[in-house]
C-alpha cells in the first residue's frame, strides 16, 4: 500500500490558536498587502496546482528547478498561454518571496510561453447597436455603461449610486485595476434609462430597509468609519443581485449583479445579432478606446480614462488607426 498523503499545508485552519496552514498564510499575505479578492483566488489556486503536481510536497523541500519543471510543464503539456504561465510564475514567486521569505536562489524561468499575440475585438458603432438591441434590462444599461465609458465589467457590476454625478456626467471608479480610483464620462444617452432604473432600485431599497437588508460589499474599516451606509440609499449597487446572503455575523445582506450573468446575455445578444465576431464584455471597452482615438482625443486621455498605468498598454488600440481598410488602401482595390 502506498504511503497516505500529506495534505496538512494544503487545507484551511479551522482553529484560530492553531498554527496558520500554507494557504491560510498565503490568503493572509496577499490581505495584508490589499490585494484584490480575484488575485487572492488566482495565487491560491496557483500555488496549490504548484504543490499537487510534485506530489504535494512542501514547497520548502523544493528549489528553482522544481518551479522551472512546473512551468515547463504548463506550456509542454497543458499549451498555456504566455499570460497564464505568467500569472503562475508570479503566484509562486509571491509563494517563495512573501510567504515562505526563502526567495529562489535564481531566476525562474521554465519553457517560455508564445504570446499569443490576440488583439482585442472592436465593434463598429452599427455592430454594437444591433449588440444592444437584443439586450434587455438592467443588461442593456450595463453594457451602455461600459461601452460610453471603458468601464471593465467588474467595475460597473460595483458600481454604486453615489458614484454617479448627473451634473458633470461622469462616473467615479473606485478602486479599479491595482486599487487606483478614476473618473469616466457618462455618457448623455444613458442617463434617461439610468434614472428609470434608479427609480426602480430605490422603490426596491426601501422594501429592504423595512426588511432588514443591508448593503453588501462594505469593509469592517468602512462600517466604522460609516456606520449608517449599509442602510444608505447612497451605497446601494447600482445592480443589486435578486438574492441576499448572510454574512458572518448572520446579517442578511445584498450584494451586485454576478458578473457572469452579464456575460451570459452579452453571448445570447450575440448569437442573436448574427455577429461571427469573438465579442466578449471586454469588447465594449477596446470599441472606447478604439472609437476615441480615431475620434482624434489624445492617447494620453485615453490612457487616462482606460486607468492604464503604461500608455504602452493603450498603445495596442491603435491597431485599429493603421491597419485594414482604415489606414492601408487593400491592392485588391487596384485591380
Amino acid at each position: 500500500m502506498h504511503p497516505p498523503i500529506p495534505i496538512s499545508h494544503l487545507g484551511e485552519s479551522s482553529e484560530p490558536d492553531r498554527k496558520y496552514r500554507l494557504l491560510e498564510q498565503v490568503r493572509r499575505a496577499i490581505r495584508e498587502l490589499r490585494y484584490s479578492r480575484r488575485t487572492e483566488k488566482a495565487y491560491v489556486q496557483w500555488i496549490r496546482r504548484f504543490i499537487v503536481h510534485h506530489d504535494r510536497r512542501h514547497p520548502r523541500d523544493m528549489d528553482a528547478g522544481h518551479v522551472d519543471a512546473f512551468l515547463r510543464h504548463l506550456v509542454l503539456a497543458e499549451e498555456v498561454a504566455a499570460s497564464t504561465q505568467a500569472q503562475a510564475r508570479a503566484a509562486i514567486r509571491f509563494l517563495y518571496d512573501r510567504v515562505l521569505r526563502e526567495p529562489l536562489t535564481r531566476e525562474v524561468t521554465g519553457a517560455p510561453a508564445t504570446p499569443s499575440g490576440f488583439v482585442g475585438v472592436v465593434l463598429s458603432t452599427s455592430e454594437l447597436r444591433a449588440v444592444l438591441g437584443y439586450l434587455d434590462e438592467p443588461y442593456r444599461l450595463c453594457a451602455g455603461l461600459m461601452y460610453g465609458g471603458g468601464l471593465r465589467l467588474s467595475e460597473c457590476m460595483t458600481l454604486r449610486v453615489k458614484d454617479i454625478d448627473r451634473d458633470r456626467h461622469t462616473l467615479t471608479i473606485c478602486a479599479g485595476k491595482g486599487g487606483k480610483d478614476r473618473l469616466v464620462p457618462l455618457a448623455m444617452v444613458s442617463v434617461p434609462p439610468l434614472d428609470r432604473w434608479l427609480t426602480r432600485q430605490h422603490r426596491a431599497w426601501v422594501l429592504d430597509v423595512r426588511a432588514g437588508i443591508l448593503v453588501g460589499g462594505l469593509t469592517l474599516a468602512l462600517e466604522k468609519k460609516y456606520p449608517r451606509a449599509a442602510g444608505d440609499w447612497r451605497w446601494r449597487y447600482v445592480f443589486p443581485s435578486s438574492r441576499t446572503a448572510l454574512d458572518s455575523a448572520g446579517q442578511r445582506r445584498r450584494h451586485h449583479l454576478h458578473g457572469s450573468a452579464m456575460q451570459r446575455a452579452m453571448q445570447t445578444a450575440v448569437a442573436r445579432s448574427g455577429l461571427t465576431k469573438r465579442v466578449t464584455c471586454h469588447s465594449l471597452r477596446h470599441s472606447f478606446a478604439t472609437h476615441l482615438l480615431e475620434s482624434g482625443a489624445d492617447i494620453r486621455t485615453v490612457q487616462q480614462l482606460l486607468g492604464h498605468t503604461d500608455v504602452r498598454t493603450t498603445m495596442r488600440y491603435t491597431h485599429v488607426l493603421n491597419h485594414g481598410g482604415v489606414g492601408v488602401v487593400s491592392p485588391a482595390d487596384r485591380l
